[in-house]
């Protein structure tokens, strides 16, 4: 097909690539005068149309990316003679293969490997965070491209070859389709099931078989773990976040590109990420920390002040109703009003000292719950953990007037939307609030800010002043 122009504009220049039905070329766009990637899906007697549904899946997932480190969609077309099929038009990427990189004899150092993990999960981010997200399914060597190589860096990096990619409405819609390379599938892809830490699970793969030179399939196995450790001379901390990434349980792998970023860039291995700083002497809160999940839970207090004040409010009412309950013509009414009245307010004392709350960070979400007797709802709506900006501790102090401030320090979590406070529903002393914006800030990756707010200045509330929507 050398010298064939197809859609009366491709001119077929070199082969780079053939499978079954299938074909890749590098061909000369005639108009623009660039190098142009045509993928060929060819219509042969044992054709099997579950192929054309992935490739024009491919097609419609390209058009939708725009994405510096991913080719660009260019045109599709079909073609009738001298054999029916269809053209998908990409960009070209002028680069070679991890593949061919390692087959060519290049090592790559421990720092270029981290550089590479980052760039590619990065480019995970951005396909996994998509409204529908985006299930590469076929993350390998062969499929990751390096360019533009100078100095020490390891160069340009592209993720290329969507041809089994799967959005989350695909998955959840329909037939499944087992796709992917032996070796770089994690366990779940074998059951046509694909995630986000699929995708993971194959970077971890390829990049074992970066420090040491072998397939993840030609390395030995324990308990469908991929055993490397012993064939390469690695720190710790990379080690461990390899094994991570390459859990072949999806419930103990790293849920998201975002967590395995903070974990890589992170000056701590693995292990020292699930260990903890304790809380503040006297305090009675409990902490869970793993690689993939921080757990806080916060006992009950008893009742705030607001609820003695409540209390003592609301008990001369009570004792008038029974008083005059007792002389009135409408006794049964005063008498049902005065005994359900102390009945819901000791249930509401009961509650504030049974009731646990539970601050969650897990598959890239913070919720924050509330638990009595095995009942569940939520403080606030889940927040998406990428969203998270900062972290704010506010210390607000009175004024020259000596105003009474019923909780002086506050901790408010900044999204890209607006912010969330978390201290109300916590009852948290100041001692407990720093320690849990210390703690937080970690886990997260973000920076923790400290702001004194004179209360003289917080006046009536004020959609425009985010403070104020955390008084």
């Amino acid at each position: 097909m050398l010298g064939q122009v197809l859609g009366e504009r491709y001119e077929i220049r070199e082969e780079l690539g053939r499978q079954v039905g299938r074909r890749t070329f590098l061909a000369q766009d005639l108009q623009t005068q660039t190098p142009v990637v045509l993928k060929v899906l060819w219509l042969g007697e044992d054709f099997d149309w579950q192929e054309l549904k992935l490739f024009q899946r491919e097609g419609e997932i390209l058009k939708s990316l725009s994405h510096p480190a991913i080719p660009r969609y260019l045109d599709y077309l079909e073609i009738k003679t001298p054999e029916k099929g269809f053209v998908l038009v990409q960009s070209y990427v002028e680069g070679r293969s991890l593949e061919q990189h390692l087959q060519t004899g290049r090592t790559f150092s421990e720092e270029e490997v981290r550089e590479l993990a980052k760039a590619l999960l990065e480019i995970l981010m951005d396909l996994h965070r998509r409204q529908l997200p985006v299930i590469h399914r076929d993350l390998k060597p062969s499929n990751i491209l390096l360019t533009n190589r100078s100095g020490n860096s390891v160069g340009q990096v592209y993720l290329v070859d969507f041809g089994s990619v799967q959005t989350l409405a695909a998955r959840e819609g329909g037939t499944l389709t087992i796709v992917g390379t032996y070796g770089y599938m994690p366990p779940e892809q074998f059951g046509g099931q694909a995630y986000a830490a699929s995708d993971l699970y194959s970077l971890g793969a390829t990049l074992i078989y970066l420090v040491t030179g072998l397939h993840p399939a030609e390395l030995p196995q324990q308990n469908l773990k991929i055993q490397f450790r012993s064939q390469v001379s690695l720190s710790p901390a990379l080690a461990d976040w390899l094994e991570w990434l390459t859990e072949p349980s999806l419930n103990r792998r790293v849920k998201s590109a975002q967590e395995a970023l903070r974990a890589l860039e992170s000056t701590k291995s693995i292990r020292t990420l699930s260990q903890t700083t304790p809380p503040p002497p006297d305090s009675e809160l409990l902490i869970e920390k793993k690689p993939h999940s921080l757990h806080i839970v916060f006992p009950g207090k008893g009742p705030t002040f607001r609820t003695i004040a409540l209390l003592s409010l609301i008990s001369p009412i009570i004792f008038w109703l029974i008083l005059v309950g007792s002389t009135h013509l409408t006794f049964g009414i005063f008498a049902f009003l005065g005994l359900t009245l102390p009945v819901g307010v000791t249930i509401a004392v009961i509650a504030s000292w049974i009731r646990q709350t539970h601050l969650s960070i897990e598959n890239d979400r913070l919720t924050l719950t509330y638990s009595i007797l095995g009942h569940t709802w939520n403080g606030f709506p889940p927040i998406q953990c990428h969203e998270i900006e900062r972290l704010r501790v506010v210390n607000y102090y009175p004024g020259p007037q000596k105003q009474f401030v019923s909780l002086k320090t506050r901790l408010c979590i900044h999204t890209k939307q607006h912010p969330h406070g978390v201290n109300r529903p916590l009852q948290l002393s100041e001692a407990e609030t720093y320690w849990l914006a210390d703690e937080l800030g970690e886990w997260l990756g973000v920076p923790v800010e400290s702001t004194e707010i004179l209360l003289e200045e917080v006046r009536e509330w004020n959609p425009d002043r985010p403070e104020d929507q955390w008084r």
